[in-house]
């Protein structure tokens, strides 16, 4: 699983999700991309499935860029426990994603191939997603 290395605190406040993506937002490595349509929190598990698919689909061949990465540690208390005595464990790690991030790119395949292996990607992802063409991205800027 995706995680850093090492982190100046343990644990982080939880944050907010309003707004669009304020980076990431254009396709910059692949041809195609997979863009979240919606915010969410994506954990490290999400998106190694999504790897795991893409990478099946392709077989051979074919270049995957994540372009997330879950460096936000969550918390969680354990079951039947009272309120208060602290914030509880970090349980696991998510990527804030808001609507307009390119999650994954893909290069080096024909488009059927690329549009289907993202679309199976975004079924692992807890965000509704959509598949876009860096040649779109080119003729706007």
């Amino acid at each position: 699983m995706l995680m850093p290395k090492r982190l100046k605190y343990r644990k982080q406040h939880r944050g907010r999700r309003a707004g669009a993506a304020k980076g990431g937002d254009y396709v910059a490595f692949g041809e195609f991309g997979l863009v979240s349509m919606e915010a969410a929190w994506v954990t490290s598990q999400q998106i190694e499935a999504a790897r795991v698919a893409m990478v099946r689909h392709f077989r051979r061949g074919g270049k995957i860029y994540i372009r997330i990465f879950p460096d936000k540690p969550f918390t969680k208390k354990p079951l039947e426990v009272r309120m208060g005595k602290g914030k509880g464990n970090v349980e696991g790690w998510v990527a804030v994603v808001k609507p307009g991030r390119v999650m994954f790119e893909v290069a080096g395949v024909t488009e059927e191939q690329a549009k289907e292996a993202l679309r199976l990607a975004g079924h692992k992802l807890p965000v509704t997603t959509k598949v876009v063409r860096r040649d779109a991205y080119d003729e706007a800027q």
